[in-house]
């Protein structure tokens, strides 16, 4: 029994009218074997067969009342099933939104995807088909075998004993299988992962002309979950065939035991031919439930992965501290002892100190590998610090994911993303009501509008996948253009420049440079130029804050910053 299965919203009621269903399917399963045997009876002893039919009549109506309660059973349980699932799978698509860049990657994105799509379907069968077999394999038995007691106790003690030694074949099967399917599962994640970093590098792959090489690789991987599968359904289909030959096996058991004592004549015909047809009754949920055992193991398992990825806390705070001001122009951020370690016991950042106040561009420059991407990201909320005091207006926060902050914030990486959709549904992403004056205000701001003029449909053009491709600056004004529809007061950019060429790159600097006025500006970059306009510059180097300053007070110190500036004008990389 899985206890998980009573966390789920509403499982204690499905469970109670399937219970009180299989407990009417087990008396009409009762009935049934009763007048079928009375019927049989009565035609072997020449009876008149109007009497006869009379028992075949109840015989069929209890049929149907059997029938009818595991029509009823179905229903509750796909009901439940396809709700519960609807619910998981909305769950988890926000709390990939919630969970940020730096989890999407610890968990796959590729097995996130194939998760929210696959893994649902294979969690609502295991929901619509685990509930009605467990309670059936506890109920049905448990009836069957009061009933034959107190007809027979020696045919009673033959079922009570067979039935463990079906039951420990079952778990010393789903044992031995479970290894098999868990090989499966990681085969297939891993498959789903390849995939979806394939279709994302296939642009590339062709440009460099290795789209045929990687052929191979992807039938690599395609084999392995080819052989891991084959190797489970092996497995699926042999504990089929034993259970079914074993529970063959204690049915004749029984018949044997009948038959001998019928000879003997120790017990009538009518009540040997009802425990005769019971017991195939007996042992049935028994093999339904083993049946469906590696059919519903795919749903079990991902059901797992979904409570796992739903129970990581967001940006690894509780997000119960909350700011009770919108930044504004006295607003502070204090922090000390800001530190970052990795799993491995790396330290990432370490012991950053540095306060804030009101709007400020503040840059964030260093070598690569310094931490300045790391920074951002727990300034975004996208990852936690391991250790520091933060203060923000006086109040102690634990980390930068409480709505408050996120509410005001916007992050611009590198490589935004442009949606599959027009221009103006890809700058209102994150204000659909936001209107069309709206819409050509932001554009004219960023620069758009000589671009969008061009286009035969204007803001109605389709950009993105299966639309018009737009370049590296293109993209980075569509990002633009969103956080200011949002009229964001923070904004937060992770090296938003760094893939452009340096004319676009110019033209970036004069559009964003006065709408970064009355902000509160991070700005993580190697284009060191950009520095010149900001009010205050972070340099680190190996994790730690080794200056702070304005660019001309850096500049003549001659210190990390200064160095900086030099490799950078000799073109080195930094």
């Amino acid at each position: 029994m899985d206890k998980k299965l009573l966390q789920y919203k509403g499982s204690k009621q499905v469970m109670a009218w399937v219970g009180l269903l299989t407990v009417a399917q087990s008396i009409a399963i009762v009935f049934q074997a009763i007048y079928l045997a009375k019927a049989i009876t009565q035609l072997f002893h020449g009876v008149v067969w109007t009497i006869a039919l009379e028992s075949f009549a109840v015989f069929a109506i209890a049929h149907i009342v059997r029938h009818l309660c595991q029509w009823g059973k179905e229903r509750i349980a796909y009901r439940f099933a396809e709700q519960t699932a609807l619910h998981y799978q909305r769950m988890l698509v926000e709390k990939v939104f919630e969970i940020g860049p730096h989890l999407i990657g610890k968990h796959g994105s590729g097995n996130l995807v194939t998760l929210a799509l696959e893994g649902i379907p294979k969690f609502k069968k295991y929901l619509e088909l685990f509930i009605p077999r467990v309670l059936s394999m506890a109920i049905i038995p448990a009836v069957l075998l009061v009933y034959v007691f107190t007809m027979d106790i020696m045919s009673g003690v033959t079922l009570l004993v067979v039935m463990p030694i079906l039951i420990i074949f079952l778990i010393l099967i789903g044992l031995v299988s479970q290894n098999k399917i868990d090989a499966q599962m990681d085969t297939y994640r891993l498959l789903s992962r390849h995939f979806v970093d394939s279709l994302r590098g296939l642009v590339t792959l062709k440009y460099l002309g290795r789209s045929k090489a990687h052929e191979q690789a992807i039938a690599t991987v395609s084999d392995k979950y080819r052989i891991a599968t084959n190797r489970s359904l092996r497995y699926a289909f042999m504990s089929s065939f034993s259970l079914d030959f074993f529970s063959s096996l204690s049915i004749a058991v029984v018949a044997v035991e009948l038959g001998l004592r019928l000879i003997n004549g120790t017990v009538f015909l009518e009540p040997a031919l009802t425990i005769l047809i019971l017991a195939p009754e007996y042992f049935m949920p028994v093999r339904d439930l083993g049946n469906d055992f590696h059919a519903t193991m795919d749903g079990k398992e991902a059901s797992e992965q979904i409570r796992g990825i739903l129970d990581e806390k967001t940006s690894g705070i509780d997000n119960e501290v909350t700011s009770t001001s919108q930044w504004s122009d006295t607003s502070r951020l204090t922090v000390n002892g800001l530190t970052k370690q990795v799993d491995e016991g790396q330290l990432i950042l370490k012991q950053l100190n540095f306060k804030v106040k009101g709007f400020q561009k503040i840059g964030i420059v260093g070598r690569s590998g310094a931490g300045k991407s790391t920074l951002i990201d727990m300034l975004s909320g996208f990852t936690a610090p391991t250790a520091g005091e933060m203060t923000l207006d006086g109040v102690n926060i634990e980390g930068f994911g409480f709505p408050d902050w996120q509410n005001q914030m916007m992050y611009i990486p590198q490589y935004p993303t442009v949606f599959s959709d027009t221009v103006a549904g890809n700058i209102r992403f994150y204000e659909p009501e936001a209107s069309d004056e709206e819409v050509e205000h932001v554009a004219k701001q960023v620069g758009l509008m000589a671009l969008i003029e061009t286009f035969p449909n204007g803001f109605n053009e389709k950009i993105g996948q299966g639309g018009r491709s737009l370049s590296g600056g293109e993209e980075q004004r569509i990002a633009v253009a969103r956080s200011l529809l949002q009229n964001r007061s923070i904004l937060l950019f992770d090296e938003p420049t760094a893939h452009l060429d340096i004319e676009t790159e110019h033209g970036m600097k004069e559009m964003l440079l006065p709408i970064l006025e009355d902000k509160l500006v991070f700005f993580a970059t190697h284009r060191l130029h950009w520095m010149e306009n900001m009010d205050s510059i972070i340099v680190l180097e190996d994790g730690r804050i080794v200056e702070t300053g304005t660019h001309d007070e850096l500049l003549h110190a001659g210190g990390a910053y200064a160095c900086l500036i030099e490799a950078h004008r000799r073109g080195m990389k930094i």
